[in-house]
């Protein structure tokens, strides 16, 4: 057995950086945030593919003052959740690139579901309160508490 024991055997997870609560949480919610954009991703595609196809599903609620056609909305939905797909892997594989890029698409991601509100108000909620998951367990993580 590696690394610091107590006097019963068992890892010793007191000290910073040995695998504390801490450490458990901020590494848990990393791979979750990663998982989150992966799915969050793939429905946003869905959701862009179904606003493109021109698909009776979406129909605006009142008047907003943010329009786009439902074309626009589906062609940046497909983009954006492509992309999210992509950054939400690359949080999975660990890469160092991943988890900047996926605060920044977090947060542009929540701002489309903002102004997506007219079309699917509760999703966008939703997808509001995930993005802003994804956003503080992305920005909670240390390097140091990175898996494996």
């Amino acid at each position: 057995m590696s690394g610091a024991t107590t006097h019963h055997g068992k890892p010793d997870h007191s000290k910073p950086g040995h695998g504390g609560d801490e450490d458990v949480w901020t590494t848990g919610g990393t791979l979750f945030a990663g998982v989150l954009m992966l799915v969050n991703g793939l429905l946003g595609a869905f959701a862009g593919i179904a606003g493109i196809a021109k698909d009776d599903v979406y129909t605006r609620i009142g008047d907003y003052v943010y329009k786009f056609s439902l074309t626009a909305w589906g062609w940046i939905h497909l983009v954006l959740g492509i992309v999210i797909v992509v950054v939400g892997w690359g949080i999975l594989k660990g890469a160092s690139w991943a988890k900047a890029t996926g605060v920044a698409l977090a947060a542009l991601g929540i701002v489309a579901q903002f102004l997506w509100l007219p079309y699917t108000p509760v999703w966008a909620f939703i997808s509001i309160a995930i993005g802003v998951f994804v956003i503080w367990a992305l920005c909670t993580d240390r390097p140091d508490s990175a898996g494996p």
